[in-house]
């Protein structure tokens, strides 16, 4: 289940179509935590608008961002008149009230989501031109879709009061759009001084969401202003404002980085009040007259992105092909979708709820659809490059070193007396010829391709460790990270500035300098813990077990029959070290490290590797 879906199904277990720990009376009390986390996702929103994800393809971004936000927009706003009589709230509506709701609804249907797209983007390693324009639409998209609803929700405000419509109506709208633009640049300068104070991520934390909690307190200060005859207030959307000034930290700023780590440190706590919250008020009473209304506008909405990306790419001169696919990057909606259904529920009290009941309906089935079709159009599109599988254990701890020298000797002859099977290889014929070493394999790799690491059966390397220029070790580490799942590799690092893309292939860098430093800086913090990384405690050392024995599953770190001189120090699983303890139990490919005598420790592994348990 997605994490939202689960935030917001924690919401109505809580309320009163659940439990009744909370009801509805409790909601108008709740409400400052609606605002700023609202706030929040704008903010967040915006910083994810980044013009480096447009600029390179823009004619063929804005072409389907066209095609998809006026075709989606028309055919959702057809919808929800067309089932306006099976809608239980809209029934006894008037007409201008009936095309509000269809106009709100059809804006909430544009909606996509960046920060799932950015997602699986990252988690399958996507790249090339198709993966660039999707994210480009998908970024744009959320701008766009605040526009509109800032358009929509004060056209909306003038229908349902029935007020005359004035041509002035239309430089009041202009004029709050503008005066929303210049508002968010204003707040992107004061997040622009709170991300510059030399305080704790926390305190900076804590003032960016008092910053988007006044953002509607300026709001509701606005929405009671009137100028000259128009009878009606001034509609500041406080999600256009928080947009403009999270794009403006985002790309004209030096704090990207630093607003970005911020967001999303804070977004599980956030999105888990938030979420709940909107669980807590969803009228259910709703879906269970309108679930067939909901599928069916989930419907429309499949079909009108399919059709927008047709249209999008046809007046560009593209037919057939990737239209299809295009459109099932498109389907995910998440935060900015729910947001603004939650928005609508507060600005109109007297149908909110229950709109925003059927709108997250619809969110959360295009929620649950749209990531697996994400996937399997960019793997279409032949532009994912997700790891490897890991292959299992087969027993024997295996290594390849690539790069021939002084320090890849010594580390051979090390894991070597630990008894690791050792190979070298190296890119230069040169050092291996001049090796003289024949209890170690050693290889020339001629070219960096699947076909010369299959040849010396890098499917059994259990660790590979790179030893060669940087580029040259990227090489190695991406591929074998794409094509073999090598269980962990390892980089000798000069240039720093290289660690992130490293750190994007689970690879464990480490930088010469630094780590001579940073060892130092351990023999006088902890002295008895650099002793034993460096090998010098009498008597004393440290192995890592891979869980690979099926007779180990579930079994508790206490019931382990450890000799009495070793001692567990961390246990390992899915990249995440475990505040373990007794009662953890085992999984396999968990990676136990345990400190103890050399015998005891060899009498450990082959514990783990021969255990049976009755």
């Amino acid at each position: 289940m997605p994490l939202i879906s689960g935030f917001l199904l924690t919401g109505v277990m809580a309320g009163p179509y659940g439990l009744g720990m909370l009801g509805f009376d409790a909601i108008p009390h709740l409400r400052f935590i609606d605002e700023i986390a609202l706030a929040f996702i704008a903010f967040a929103a915006g910083s994810e608008l980044e013009l480096s994800h447009v600029r390179s393809s823009l004619r063929v971004i804005l072409s389907i961002l066209l095609g998809l936000t006026c075709v989606v927009l028309s055919m959702g706003t057809v919808a929800y008149l067309l089932l306006a009589d099976y809608i239980p709230f809209m029934q006894d509506m008037s007409g201008g009230a009936v095309l509000s709701v269809a106009l709100i609804g059809a804006t909430i249907m544009v909606a996509r989501s960046p920060s799932s797209a950015l997602a699986i983007i990252k988690e399958l390693r996507a790249r090339g031109p198709f993966t660039q324009t999707v994210l480009g639409v998908t970024v744009l998209m959320d701008a766009v879709v605040i526009i509109v609803f800032t358009v929509n929700v004060s056209l909306a405000d003038v229908l349902i009061r029935g007020i005359d419509f004035h041509f002035a109506f239309v430089w009041y709208l202009l004029f709050e759009i503008v005066l929303d633009i210049i508002l968010g640049l204003t707040i992107g300068q004061i997040l622009r001084l709170i991300l510059a104070l030399p305080w704790n991520t926390t305190i900076k934390t804590g003032l960016i969401l008092l910053t988007g909690y006044g953002l509607f307190y300026l709001s509701a200060i606005l929405h009671e202003t009137h100028l000259g005859p128009i009878p009606v207030g001034i509609f500041s959307e406080p999600l256009l404002i928080g947009l403009v000034a999270g794009f403006y930290v985002a790309n004209y700023t030096r704090y990207r980085g630093e607003l970005h780590k911020i967001i999303e440190d804070a977004a599980p706590w956030v999105f888990l009040a938030f979420f709940s919250l909107v669980g807590l008020s969803l009228q259910l009473d709703v879906l269970r007259h309108a679930w067939i209304v909901a599928v069916i506008l989930l419907v429309v909405r499949l079909a009108g992105i399919y059709l927008g990306c047709f249209l999008g790419r046809l007046t560009l001169g593209y037919s057939g092909g990737q239209n299809f696919i295009f459109g099932m990057t498109f389907i995910t909606q998440a935060g900015v979708s729910i947001g603004l259904a939650k928005e609508v529920g507060v600005e109109f009290p007297e149908w909110g709820n229950e709109f925003a009941t059927l709108a997250i309906a619809v969110v959360v089935l295009n929620q649950l659809i749209g990531p697996p079709c994400f996937k399997w159009a960019l793997r279409m599109a032949g532009e994912a490059y997700p790891p490897a599988d890991t292959p299992e254990f087969d027993g024997v701890r295996d290594v390849l070193i690539c790069g021939v020298d002084e320090q890849s000797l010594a580390l051979a002859r090390l894991l070597k007396r630990h008894n690791w099977q050792v190979q070298l290889a190296d890119i230069e014929a040169q050092r291996i010829d001049r090796l003289v070493w024949p209890e170690v394999e050693a290889h020339h790799l001629a070219a960096i391709t699947p076909e010369a690491l299959r040849a010396i059966n890098i499917e059994k390397v259990d660790v590979m460790v790179v030893m060669l220029d940087d580029e040259t070790n990227y090489q190695l580490c991406e591929l074998v990270y794409e094509q073999f799942g090598t269980a962990h590799l390892v980089a000798r690092l000069y240039n720093q500035a290289d660690v992130t893309r490293f750190q994007a292939l689970d690879v464990l860098t480490i930088h010469p300098n630094a780590a001579i430093i940073n060892l130092l800086d351990h023999c006088v913090r902890s002295p008895s813990a650099a002793s034993l990384i460096l090998g010098q405690e009498v008597n004393q050392d440290v192995i890592e077990v891979t869980v690979s024995n099926e007779a180990l599953r579930g079994l508790a770190l206490r019931d382990l029959p450890m000799p009495v001189d070793t001692v567990i120090v961390s246990v390992r699983r899915h990249g995440h070290i475990l505040l373990s303890h007794g009662y953890t139990r085992l999984e396999l490919g968990d990676e136990v490290t345990i400190v103890g005598s050399p015998s005891s420790l060899e009498e450990v592994q082959w514990q783990f590797e021969s255990l049976s348990v009755s």
